[in-house]
């Protein structure tokens, strides 16, 4: 062992093959070593610690073509140069580990599209006595702001875990999903989209539920699309819809409009 080892011996050691050695040598990452009597080439111990480093960083993603002169480099260099490569392996992982996390995901076409937050959130809402109808629409609206508004859907999901604990807007749902049956010019309309109104009012969290897409530009299209989302309300929804957004812009609430009034 004291003359070293054969080049087979050597790519086994490292964990790659003899072509990659051979590689190595061509590209100068690795000085080719003498031939010994016998005219075998001999690696010692300095020739496999190159073969080594060539190797982990080659798998840590450096090219090639800086491995040489890193290796060359000063020693505060190679040890700066090496803590970028280990950034860039954790950023790696990172992605990783999130396509892993997704892949798990899959299985539940749910989960593919929206947290595990908005997830118990919804669970929730069924066991507060919310139809499988509303907590379906729910969703949808969710999956719609996720992807037109990302950078506000956890904010968006606080607000609604603080609107899940006012029983008064509980109470309020309830009463709205009645009123998808009524008649349009249903006088109880008024007083629902009133009722609704002043309650959002009163509350500042419960009202960002409403007003927190206000300040893009590219707003008002965005807000139209994850407020009108689903089925074609029914005219006594639409009504109300509007009765509820008219008295909170009266009342100074920005909202957006999805017609060009």
């Amino acid at each position: 062992m004291h003359n070293g080892v054969t080049i087979g011996q050597a790519a086994a050691f490292v964990g790659i093959t003899i072509k990659t050695v051979r590689h190595y040598h061509k590209l100068g990452l690795v000085t080719e070593p003498r031939r010994d009597g016998s005219g075998y080439r001999r690696y010692g111990s300095d020739d496999l610690l190159r073969l080594v480093q060539v190797r982990t960083l080659a798998a840590a993603g450096v090219p090639l073509a800086e491995i040489g002169p890193l290796l060359d480099a000063d020693s505060a260099l190679f040890a700066s140069a090496l803590v970028q490569v280990e950034r860039q392996l954790d950023e790696h992982i990172a992605e990783l580990t999130a396509r892993r996390a997704m892949l798990h995901r899959l299985a539940d076409g749910d989960r593919a599209l929206l947290p595990d937050r908005a997830m118990a959130l919804l669970e929730r809402m069924l066991g507060l006595g919310y139809s499988e109808d509303e907590v379906a629409a729910t969703r949808e609206g969710w999956v719609l702001a996720r992807a037109l508004v990302p950078e506000d859907f956890d904010d968006y999901l606080a607000q609604f875990e603080h609107a899940l604990q006012d029983t008064r807007l509980i109470a309020l749902t309830r009463r709205i999903a009645e009123a998808a049956t009524w008649e349009a010019d249903d006088p109880r309309i008024d007083r629902l989209a009133a009722d609704a109104a002043d309650h959002y009012l009163a509350d500042p969290a419960l009202l960002k539920t409403v007003t927190s897409m206000q300040a893009r530009t590219d707003t008002a299209p965005r807000y139209a699309m994850i407020a009108r989302h689903g089925d074609k309300p029914t005219p006594a929804m639409a009504r109300l819809s509007a009765l509820f957004e008219s008295r909170l812009r009266a009342a100074g609430v920005r909202i957006p409009r999805s017609d060009p009034r």
